[in-house]
């Protein structure tokens, strides 16, 4: 968050304002953020109403305000939302009127979730420690059909290598409120090698810590009242 960061000078010239006050205004926010404050970050003090409220704003509403966020962004930098979140697979399987908006951004919300849940894990898996990409998913705690409104919340989401992600998914696996990974005596209680090695193991763990973003304790208490003991 300091002036040096190439990110924050490439928004101070976008927004036209200098890289100090990026970064003072970063340290606004940091203030109101559990995470750093944890970690003994507490902010800069001298914050304001206003910037409570855009705070509290976006932690609440992160579905409609990434999107409208993006547009501000591609604006300023004379392109569009498209190109500044590369998606895979980009034509839309409809092709006429408002559905081509909506697979649109149903894709721009896949790619920006996925994004934010693997950088909160550092592209590892949370459970086994994985680490090729191509392996990963940012896999949602609250299934994306469910929770409209928290589908791109970072808080709803587990960086899962592809096999472990099937699993959660089926209630196989799940997390509890402490973070400790639980595993379901199906899979415990197999005598089959690879899933004594890939599951069994992992029982009683604790789950690798995002750098961020700790999954919501409300979503995961949901997710344990799917879990098959």
């Amino acid at each position: 968050m300091h002036a040096s960061n190439k990110e924050v000078q490439d928004l101070a010239v976008i927004i036209g304002r200098s890289p100090s006050a990026i970064a003072r205004k970063l340290g606004n926010f940091a203030s109101f953020d559990p995470k750093l404050q944890a970690r003994g970050v507490k902010g800069l003090e001298n914050v304001s109403k206003l910037d409570r409220e855009v705070w509290q704003e976006y932690l609440n509403n992160w579905d409609e305000l990434f999107i409208e966020s993006e547009a501000l962004l591609a604006q300023k930098k004379n392109t569009t939302i498209e190109e500044l979140n590369p998606i895979e697979n980009p034509e839309p399987t409809i092709t006429f009127g408002r559905e081509v908006l909506r697979q649109v951004v149903v894709r721009l919300d896949q790619t920006a979730f996925r994004k934010m849940v693997l950088s909160n894990f550092n592209y590892t898996c949370c459970i086994t420690g994985i680490d090729q990409p191509e392996l990963l998913i940012a896999s949602h705690i609250l299934p994306w059909s469910e929770n409209a409104g928290n589908r791109l919340n970072p808080r709803n989401g587990l960086a899962l290598n592809t096999l472990h992600d099937k699993a959660f998914d089926r209630g196989l696996i799940t997390v509890t409120e402490d973070l400790t990974i639980k595993v379901s005596s199906i899979l415990v209680n197999s005598s089959v090698p690879s899933i004594q090695d890939n599951f069994a193991a992992y029982d009683g763990r604790s789950l690798i810590s995002p750098k961020k973003f700790s999954p919501n304790i409300e979503f995961l208490k949901v997710h344990n009242g799917r879990f098959k003991p």
